[in-house]
């Protein structure tokens, strides 16, 4: 279960803004994104495409949850420690995002603002993004691997899940185990169906 779901969010928090406290003044860029599991998928994606994020001076902050965005902008951004920032969020939690940009001082008005100043939106969220790219088939292959497949298939037949698509059921499962998943599902990637979001994201960071 993730640290999340353990109720450990607090403590995840605390942690993550002092690693940006400390890392901060010596990035080249940071990275903001929603949660451990987004930071696990562009991680195992980096080093995918041969990428070294720390020794390229990326540092990869996850903020424990959308709320938080614009205390890390108010360390990190223009009136703060001043570092090169980017990141991703769901879409849902966009508005939230661009409130946060605004108020810091970085201008988002107007079509795509947000990834004008790098910031990029899942469709609606990391782990749809991935479902969509690898396809059901593919992630039931990772499962079994994993030794997890019975536990899916036990999932697929709860009364709340009966008469879904099967997307939505992996989508629904996944929640209680994204962070094991977000990295094994990028390593089963096709490198040619990179999701939009992450492809953009690593793109605007390496220039």
């Amino acid at each position: 279960m993730s640290p999340e779901r353990m109720g450990g969010v607090g403590a995840v928090l605390t942690d993550e803004y002092a690693r940006a406290r400390r890392i901060g003044p010596d990035a080249e860029r940071v990275v903001l994104v929603e949660g451990a599991s987004d930071q696990a998928a562009i991680s195992a994606l980096a080093r995918r495409l041969g990428r070294d994020l720390a020794d390229e001076g990326v540092a990869l902050i996850a903020i424990a949850g959308a709320t938080n965005i614009g205390r890390f902008l108010d360390l990190l951004g223009p009136s703060g420690l001043q570092v090169p920032l980017a990141g991703l969020c769901d879409r849902g939690e966009a508005k939230a995002f661009s409130g946060a940009l605004r108020a810091a001082g970085l201008p988002v008005s107007g079509p795509n603002g947000m990834e004008r100043q790098g910031f990029f939106t899942c469709h609606d969220d990391l782990e749809e993004e991935l479902i969509r790219a690898l396809g059901p088939e593919t992630i039931l292959h990772v499962m079994e691997r994993q030794r997890q497949l019975r536990s899916f298939h036990r999932f697929q037949n709860q009364p709340a899940q009966r008469g879904k698509t099967i997307e939505a059921q992996i989508w629904r499962w996944l929640g209680n185990h994204k962070i094991r998943y977000a990295p094994l599902m990028v390593e089963a990637l096709d490198l040619d169906r990179v999701p939009p979001p992450l492809e953009r994201l690593l793109s605007w960071i390496e220039d």
